[in-house]
């Protein structure tokens, strides 16, 4: 009977120890298939040209011109007519997502992007709030044009554009990831002595290369 007893025993630390091996092993295994994210990074664009025609002979004055086009996957310029997340032609600032809003030579969307702006330090924006996301459309643009109205204020007595502090554009890009930027200056070389060097946009970015993650941390 002592000997049946023991052999039994035997039996059950054998079955526990296998079943041990068992779950360790696919613990193992789930860790390695876990996929591993992409780091993020902050950049910088600097010196982004982008061009406006203005006629003044007409009321209101009417603006012309290619929008300059950005992707933030890349973080370069494009010419590309669907791989592109914003663009840019003087203050106004154009999304890849949404419907025309009516302006003249603004670019086809194709994407979802989207945007809002969100007013902090720029260190501190950290998560994404889907809900707060607008396009563009018939009522204008999702990031607002004019002094005071969304990213800069304009001095008409030296004629110069400021980028507000503390104005964070979250972007919702148009294959469905998230950015977020800050615009340093509107001027060449970041110096907005000379007005005739406007037009130049230097910004911080920060891309989530992650699908799905709608943080920045």
């Amino acid at each position: 009977m002592l000997t049946i007893k023991i052999f039994k025993m035997k039996k059950f630390i054998n079955i526990k120890l296998l079943l041990l091996t068992i779950i360790l092993v696919l613990n193992s295994c789930s860790k390695d298939d876990d996929p591993k994210l992409i780091p993020i990074e902050s950049s910088q664009m600097k010196n982004l040209h982008a061009p406006q025609l203005s006629d003044y002979s007409t009321n209101p004055p009417t603006v012309s011109g290619d929008f300059v086009k950005f992707d933030f996957s890349s973080g370069n310029i494009t010419s590309d007519e669907k791989e592109w997340d914003i663009a840019f032609r003087g203050t106004t600032i154009a999304l890849n997502g949404g419907s025309d809003t009516g302006t003249a030579g603004e670019p086809s969307r194709n994407g979802n992007a989207a945007a809002y702006i969100e007013e902090d330090l720029f260190s501190n924006v950290n998560k994404v709030d889907e809900s707060s996301f607008t396009q563009d459309g018939a009522n204008g643009f999702s990031i607002p044009t004019g002094s005071g109205n969304g990213w800069y204020n304009y001095n008409p007595m030296n004629r110069q554009i400021s980028p507000i502090a503390g104005k964070i554009i979250v972007i919702r890009t148009a294959d469905n990831f998230y950015a977020k930027m800050e615009i340093l200056s509107y001027y060449k070389d970041l110096d907005p002595s000379n007005p005739a060097n406007g037009r130049y946009y230097t910004f911080n970015y920060v891309y989530q290369p992650n699908e799905g993650v709608k943080s920045f941390d």
